[in-house]
């Protein structure tokens, strides 16, 4: 005799699979590691002291100028 199987076990099984799928998809694309992460973030903080170092007015960042 043939095994005798739940339709809702299944769905709910493949619906997982494809979860699991999709989330490590996104790992690959969007997932950065926390050195990475650390690297960008310095290198925003080197560039913006840079322009700042530059201002000719002296205001603050932020600041309108009147």
């Amino acid at each position: 005799m043939a095994e005798i199987i739940k339709l809702g076990k299944i769905r709910k099984q493949r619906a997982r699979a494809q979860k699991a799928a999709l989330a490590d998809a996104n790992a690959v694309a969007f997932g950065r590691t926390k050195a990475q992460k650390k690297a960008d973030e310095t290198q925003r903080e080197t560039v913006r002291a840079h322009l700042d170092g530059h201002r000719l007015d002296g205001a603050t960042p932020g600041e309108d100028a009147e």
